[in-house]
């Protein structure tokens, strides 16, 4: 009888488990909406640094094995963040590449195609986003798209230069600060870039900002400041055997400066990147300095490649992995569990833009088209893309036709204007490109599904 009284209603067991069943999935989907970022566990947004580098392909850091160049501060960053290993621009070149980063779109969608088609200031870029939602920001260096210099939306700070058609010049660089023409205060560009961004941090370190530091190394004319000339004077530098030394007579590399022996700008590379990588430290040390470690993202990454050589190329613009895969260091100490990864996955400079406001609990619009890098940087076993979109258009007066590519983990097949035949390539068995898979059986089998990709991506759909 006891028994009898103890029991409970069919209805009441049925209601509960409802109740439970409703409460789980709202649990669930508060998480799958919740902020990404910071944001969620802390009233103050994380401090976000961008650096930008010119010209500094993936693999020219000794964390990586490079076997001449030394960038000891660029390997810290490494060891506290994430370092992705496969990541590239979807433009070659400097003016859509620096787009691409500011926009998370495609040269197609920004309009920035070339060195000579200019930025449209309807265009919306994160440093706009991050001020709407409660950022200082500024924008500090090469700026490097054509036209005049617009007046960017979302800006606290905005310094930069027009010397040699927005090149900029390594040494006495005049700069315009807020819109002022400024004369240098320190000789070296590379120098005096930095101490702008320190004085930015220092007068800001008391709230949430983002400083996007854009600089003018590694691009040519490669000149390192005076007590880092001749570091690598004698060194083998392990060029390429295709290269033999060439000297770049080719009128490609005319246009632009890339005069002498490969050898001699190889060398001047490198000790220009091993000056940037000094200033660099300077960054992180004042990040330390303020107390602002555990506070803020360091995000480090170049705007394309560069030919030494390989494949009897210099400069940029191709197709082939030398031209298209950067260096992508991500240090974010409230997200990352595991520091010093090396992250395989395929990441896009048009993921940085939704990366970065993601991180900073901020909506990522639907305009852009590349995607969070966040849960990859929370755990190593996420997929990634499985391919996507490589596009050059023609820029004169270099002798390139347009081309359209798609990569995959471990293909890459290359379709070219001015009838140029097109290429296939199995990076995972031939990783220099050297074997071009058109024509063979293996590349036959290959190409319907590659083509089809390729398609895809043009119409702007996954593959």
């Amino acid at each position: 009888m006891i028994r009898d009284k103890m029991k409970i209603p069919r209805r009441v067991i049925l209601s509960l488990i409802k109740t439970i069943l409703i409460l789980v999935a709202v649990v669930g989907l508060m998480e799958l909406f919740a902020p990404t970022g910071w944001a969620a566990a802390d009233d103050r947004k994380p401090n976000i640094i961008f650096i930008l580098t010119d010209d500094h392909r993936w693999d020219a850091m000794s964390k990586l094995g490079h076997p001449v160049v030394e960038t000891p501060r660029l390997d810290r960053l490494s060891d506290e963040g994430v370092h992705f290993t496969n990541a590239f621009v979807t433009t070659s070149l400097c003016s859509p590449s620096r787009a691409s980063f500011l926009t998370g779109t495609y040269a197609h969608t920004h309009g920035v195609k070339n060195n000579l088609t200019p930025w449209n200031n309807q265009n919306v870029t994160f440093l706009e986003l991050l001020k709407q939602a409660g950022y200082t920001t500024a924008f500090i260096g090469k700026w490097h798209m054509p036209g005049s210099l617009p007046r960017l939306r979302g800006l606290d700070r905005f310094i930069t230069f027009t010397a040699q058609a927005g090149q900029g010049r390594y040494f006495d660089c005049p700069l315009i600060v807020d819109g002022q023409p400024t004369p240098s205060r320190k000789p070296y560009i590379t120098e005096e870039l930095t101490d702008y961004a320190l004085a930015f941090m220092a007068q800001n370190s008391a709230r949430a900002f983002c400083l996007y530091l854009s600089h003018k190394a590694v691009h040519h004319q490669f000149l390192p400041p005076p007590e880092i000339r001749g570091r690598y004077r004698g060194r083998d530098l392990y060029l390429p055997p295709e290269s033999d030394a060439w000297i770049s007579f080719n009128l490609n590399h005319i246009y632009c400066g890339l005069l002498g022996p490969l050898s001699w700008n190889y060398r001047k590379y490198l000790e220009t990147l091993h000056a940037t990588d000094r200033e660099i430290g300077r960054v992180l040390d004042k990040v330390d300095e303020l107390g602002l470690r555990d506070n803020t993202i360091v995000v480090y990454v170049g705007d394309n490649g560069f030919f030494w050589g390989e494949h009897r190329l210099m400069d940029k613009r191709w197709a082939y992995e030398e031209s298209i895969r950067v260096p992508l260091i991500v240090r974010a100490p409230g997200l990352i569990r595991d520091p010093g990864r090396l992250a395989p996955q395929m990441a896009l400079n048009i993921d940085l833009a939704p990366t970065l406001l993601d991180m900073a609990g901020v909506a990522i619009p639907a305009s852009m088209e590349g995607f969070s890098l966040v849960p990859i940087l929370r755990d190593s076993r996420q997929p990634g893309r499985r391919a996507w979109l490589y596009e050059y258009f023609k820029d004169f007066p270099y002798r390139i036709p347009h081309i359209k590519a798609v990569r995959t983990q471990n293909y890459k097949y290359i379709e070219y204007g001015n009838h140029r035949p097109p290429e296939l390539f199995d990076l995972a068995r031939d990783p220099r490109e050297m074997s071009n898979l058109m024509g063979t059986t293996r590349g036959r089998d290959l190409l319907p599904g590659l083509q089809a990709m390729l398609e895809k991506l043009k119409k702007g759909q996954r593959p």
